[in-house]
């Protein structure tokens, strides 16, 4: 099985999306809530139907850009939200994505990844950040299986492929995962390194 664009289009088409919560996760509301600076330019990739875009945007974000490489959950939010700038709504690859961001909010993207590719993530959302950016987020806390998406992983694993490119500024188990979530999610910040 391969997962590319055609996979996930067609698992949106079949509304076969069972990590959808149908709204922002606990965890990443509560981040959001704590930041002050609305201009911060912000970049959620593999974003989904993206209510983590529509809270953002509803909480006067502006500079809040979703990418995925599925249409469908794109138009979704773009029919949610009429007034988000169809410019910040990006139809591609994230490996493909060549802009600069403060912050990446992290959520199920990795974990639906194939696992070869989780360096690649880390050195792109490195990239893909200006200096002093952030990561953040939640990353799932079960044994990596061949069977996904999601694939899980753990904090080891987690810290090895993030630490060549980010400061752990936390990692920990989610206190405030939705129900069938609890104990099965990491929340963290990483913040990118000056230098390499």
């Amino acid at each position: 099985m391969e997962l590319n664009k055609e996979y996930w289009e067609n698992r949106y088409l079949t509304k076969e999306t069972q990590w959808d919560l149908g709204e922002i996760s606990t965890p990443v509301k509560n981040y959001i809530d704590q930041l002050t600076n609305k201009n911060l330019k912000i970049l959620i990739p593999g974003a989904g139907n993206s209510y983590e875009a529509e809270y953002l945007y509803q909480k006067g974000f502006k500079n809040v850009y979703v990418i995925d490489i599925a249409s469908t959950p794109l138009a979704n939010l773009s029919k949610r939200i009429k007034s988000f700038p169809g410019e910040q709504l990006i139809h591609k690859d994230f490996f493909d994505l060549h802009l600069k961001f403060d912050l990446i909010i992290e959520q199920t993207f990795f974990c639906a990844l194939d696992p070869d590719l989780r360096l690649d993530y880390a050195r792109k959302t490195y990239e893909l950040l200006n200096p002093n950016g952030k990561i953040a987020g939640l990353l799932f806390n079960f044994p990596l299986t061949n069977q996904g998406p999601p694939f899980g992983g753990n904090k080891t694993a987690y810290e090895k492929t993030f630490d060549p490119y980010f400061n752990i500024k936390t990692l920990e188990k989610c206190y405030n995962s939705i129900k069938p979530r609890q104990g099965n999610e990491l929340f963290f910040i990483f913040e990118k390194k000056q230098t390499l």
